[in-house]
């Protein structure tokens, strides 16, 4: 199979992979943003922060929403570092971050001992206008490799900018879904036939991406539910991107 899927926590199931297995980390750790007070960081969940009240959203949450920033800095850098052996010199790394966690998300990565190259963007067309304020309708990607790139090795000319709206209705199978389309453009960071590893792998868009852009995917999730999600969407993904040449019959 193209991709292994692990439901556990990241960390753990981090430790257990071999060196340099990996030639992208492309991941969208849980922001840890929003709260203005204590009480607002320990008593809102994910779904309160991540869907607006009149939603009636279905979709479960998720762990790891309640950190402080200093935590967040320190579970960043704990896990980026456990990623930084798993991958391959050159290689490289994409984080999601929004404005308020973007300079953390930047020291972190570097503290982990990765090269910061910079930050790309995620506009969102139909983000919600604020009376007397700019819309806040962009996220981030902060990127960084693995020592220098070589880019013989992967001659790809990418945009730094991408626009697209989050998934809604029944595509949306995640509170803080990434859409495919943007996701299949980042995987294009790692060469032809390469790994790409997503230790927050939620519903497994990113994997999804990889297997249609011809990558191989290993992603990790900690809730069940959405493992189980992600598991059913890229054996599905397999089975659609399958050809002849793939198959091989016995007797």
């Amino acid at each position: 199979m193209p991709f292994s899927l692990h439901q556990g926590d990241a960390l753990r199931v981090l430790s257990t992979l071999p060196d340099d297995c990996v030639d992208s980390v492309i991941t969208d750790p849980p922001y840890n943003s929003g709260g203005r007070t204590a009480k607002e960081r320990t008593s809102r969940s994910a779904k309160q922060k991540y869907t607006s009240a009149d939603a009636q959203h279905t979709l479960p949450d998720f762990t790891g929403e309640n950190m402080d920033q200093r935590s967040y800095g320190f579970w960043l850098t704990q896990i980026m570092t456990e990623a930084h052996r798993l991958t391959k010199t050159g290689g490289t790394a994409l984080l999601f971050t929004d404005w308020r966690q973007l300079p953390i998300t930047t020291d972190a990565i570097q503290a982990a001992g990765w090269l910061w190259r910079g930050v790309l963007a995620w506009h969102k067309p139909q983000a919600r206008p604020q009376k007397g304020r700019f819309t806040q309708n962009c996220e981030f990607i902060v990127w960084a490799s693995k020592g220098p790139i070589d880019g013989s090795r992967n001659p790809v000319y990418l945009p730094g900018l991408y626009s697209a709206s989050q998934p809604s209705g029944s595509k949306r199978q995640h509170i803080t879904q990434k859409p495919v389309e943007v996701m299949r453009e980042l995987v294009k960071i790692s060469p032809e036939g390469g790994t790409v590893l997503d230790f927050c792998a939620g519903s497994g868009s990113t994997g999804v991406a990889a297997l249609m852009e011809g990558r191989d995917f290993i992603g990790v999730e900690k809730t069940e539910h959405y493992a189980g999600i992600a598991a059913d969407r890229l054996t599905e993904t397999v089975r659609q991107t399958l050809t002849q040449d793939d198959v091989v019959l016995t007797a």
